[in-house]
């Protein structure tokens, strides 16, 4: 009988190279420490050891902390390039998939108070990795295009309280999930994020119904609950954990069959006929792709079943407000939210700046 293996839980860890240092911190020390020297051997004639001792820690000390110091799991260089690129990137993007038509001339924005821009809006596309959510032919769960990168369905699975198991249980969970893990062939994503929850609909369905219960006593704890947990969404940032399973296809590859003898001679039909079957294998391709997501959804909920995981793929209203959510964590929209269309126009006049809440024009939809 073989002994167990223990798997650590940072699988994504880089590896070590050199005194418990990854290649990427011996990479940013050695060429710190290199430019150093070069800069040592070209100054020392002119400048006192004790001077250039002095300018060269404060390049040292940062060196060490962005290959050394981390925040929120990240390495401090990732992070820094991460904001030049923020820094550098244009402030005003807008969905335009066909082109961005140019700002009007009296539109200044207040970028160049900020000491940034030359006062004028200079939009650019909006490039987002999903271009659309659609049902798929055999069900109703949403299928996200994401253009050259293939196909993606998103699942939600329930969760398991694995510390009140007993030891043989938690050894027959970990198998469960082993087993599903070495049945994977294509890219798969556990996602484990935390959302804010909104009590609202809960709060007015108990105001609502409190009046009909049959005794003044149950109609009493309803309104006291209410109460209760109105003041536990003021008093208290609510979030609620959430387990998402996102599998993954690539892109299908079709391959247009070239021109015949005849083709040169012949090349609007021929082109024509090459379109209509280049159409006609993407198509299929996509079905395919579809029939396989939909293949390996239904495999993971049979193999994730015997640990009480329930993994229940989401139709494109909800898998459109998990992307919406990702890509605004902090605003919060409900997943049943009336969410329009990527080329739908949304007519709404500012935010009210007392309440944050939509304007009077506000046609009841959420940009998505």
């Amino acid at each position: 009988m073989t002994e167990p293996v223990r798997i650590p839980a940072d699988v994504e860890r880089p590896d070590r190279v050199l005194a418990n240092l990854t290649g990427r911190q011996v990479a940013i020390l050695t060429a710190t420490a290199a430019v150093l020297y070069l800069a040592w051997t070209a100054t020392r004639t002119v400048i006192p050891p004790l001077a250039f001792l002095a300018l060269a820690a404060p390049v040292a000390a940062a060196a060490a902390a962005l290959a050394l110091g981390s925040r929120d799991g990240m390495s401090l260089d990732r992070l820094a390039v991460a904001a030049i690129r923020q820094r550098l990137a244009p402030a005003h993007r807008v969905t335009a998939p066909e082109g961005v038509q140019p700002a009007p001339t009296w539109l200044t924005p207040t970028t160049s108070a900020a000491g940034g821009g030359d006062g004028r809006v200079s939009p650019v596309p909006l490039r987002l990795p999903a271009h659309a959510v659609a049902p798929t032919r055999a069900g109703q769960t949403g299928v996200v295009d994401l253009g050259s990168d293939g196909l993606a369905v998103v699942a939600v699975c329930s969760t398991v309280n694995f510390a009140l198991r007993t030891p043989a249980e938690q050894d027959s969970l970990v198998g469960v999930f082993g087993r599903w893990l070495h049945s994977l062939t294509a890219p798969v994503q556990l996602l484990v994020r935390a959302e804010r929850l909104d009590l609202t609909a809960q709060i007015t369905d108990l105001r609502e119904r409190a009046p009909g219960l049959p005794h003044p006593a149950l109609e009493a704890a309803a309104v006291e609950h209410a109460d209760y947990l109105t003041q536990l969404a003021e008093r208290t940032d609510l979030l609620r954990r959430q387990v998402l399973l996102v599998l993954r296809e690539p892109a299908p590859i079709t391959t247009a069959p070239g021109p015949g003898p005849g083709g040169r001679l012949a090349g609007l039909p021929w082109r024509g006929r090459a379109k209509r079957e280049g159409d006609a294998g993407r198509e299929a391709g996509r079905r395919a792709a579809e029939a396989r997501l939909a293949r390996r959804l239904a495999e993971a909920g049979e193999l994730l079943a015997p640990a009480g995981i329930t993994v229940t793929g989401l139709d494109p209203a909800q898998a459109t407000a998990v992307l919406t959510a990702a890509c605004n964590p902090d605003h919060l929209i409900p997943a049943g939210a009336d969410l329009a269309a990527a080329d739908e126009v949304i007519t709404t006049t500012p935010d009210d700046p007392d309440t944050g809440l939509p304007g009077a024009d506000w046609d009841g939809r959420w940009a998505a």
